[in-house]
């Protein structure tokens, strides 16, 4: 029907409204691998933005740290105003080099893993993030096969996302997204230390 110019538009004539898209719930979906990687900064970064937004959408995430101990901003903040974000730290307040890990890292790093399979098999959560699980199986402190078996066998709906340098190829071929942090410019290289708010 063509409508004149300056004619009154009747309400049986104005656009139908598109109906309401409908959500498609964590618990209803192949949930998703997800890798960041890269030797940029952000990587732990984004993971979290990606638990800030799954919380939004009513998702329980569960957070396992690797190879960290220090009182991270996101951990505090976690505890104080975000009950559906649960973080277990297995580390300590030190740095790790590769090839000089001393068997407490070993230890720790290998009860950390036990735990993220506790909470991956459990079926109380959305989403599982393994912050810096890359670097972990890098410097051989928890096994690659045993990571590979876990993410397998995970429960179908359920997203995990892996972070850390040094992606195996074989955890980069199981995902089904990768994207890599490339650094730029870092101001670690003009001697700035690290912050409060920023690196922790």
């Amino acid at each position: 029907m063509k409508i004149a110019k300056n004619t009154p538009v009747s309400k049986t004539a104005k656009k139908k409204k598109s109906p309401p898209v409908k959500k498609i719930s964590a618990k209803a979906a192949k949930g998703l691998i997800i890798v960041i990687t890269g030797n940029g900064k952000g990587k732990t970064t984004s993971a979290f933005g990606q638990a800030l937004r799954a919380i939004g959408q009513g998702y329980k995430v569960f957070i396992l740290q690797f190879m960290k101990g220090r009182e991270y901003g996101e951990f505090i903040a976690a505890e104080k105003y975000l009950p559906n974000l649960t973080i277990r730290k297995s580390g300590l307040d030190s740095f790790v080099m590769r090839g000089k890990a001393a068997p407490i890292d070993i230890e720790l790093a290998q009860k950390g893993l036990e735990t993220a399979r506790k909470a991956i098999m459990s079926s109380k959560y959305d989403m599982v993030i393994l912050d810096e699980i890359n670097v972990a199986m890098d410097f051989k402190l928890i096994n690659l096969k045993e990571v590979l078996e876990l993410i397998k066998n995970k429960p179908t709906a359920l997203n995990i996302i892996l972070t850390g340098r040094y992606a195996p190829k074989e955890i980069i071929t199981l995902a089904d997204t990768v994207s890599e942090v490339k650094e730029i410019k870092h101001h670690y290289n003009a001697g700035i230390k690290d912050r409060a708010g920023i690196e922790y």
